[in-house]
């Protein structure tokens, strides 16, 4: 697993962020605080305070540079 922050703070950032993860059949956990919720769930992230950086859990043992380059643009 590995761990990642990223600022999701506009409604366009949030669609492409899930568009561009769910690609990959890797698990995505965004935990802002107490809350833990499934990154590929746009009525999820709604729910957490974006105006904060995120911290991604990535689940995913191998191919993770695939990843964090489709990442980019919301990486912190």
């Amino acid at each position: 697993m590995k761990t990642v922050q990223i600022s999701l703070n506009s409604i366009d950032k949030v669609k492409s962020f899930v568009n561009d993860i769910t690609r990959f059949d890797y698990d995505f956990d965004l935990v802002s605080g107490r809350y833990v919720i499934d990154a590929k769930s746009i009525m999820g992230i709604f729910s957490l305070d974006l105006s904060k950086p995120i911290d991604l859990n990535i689940h995913a043992e191998d191919n993770v540079d695939a990843v964090l380059e489709a990442l980019k643009p919301y990486l912190i």
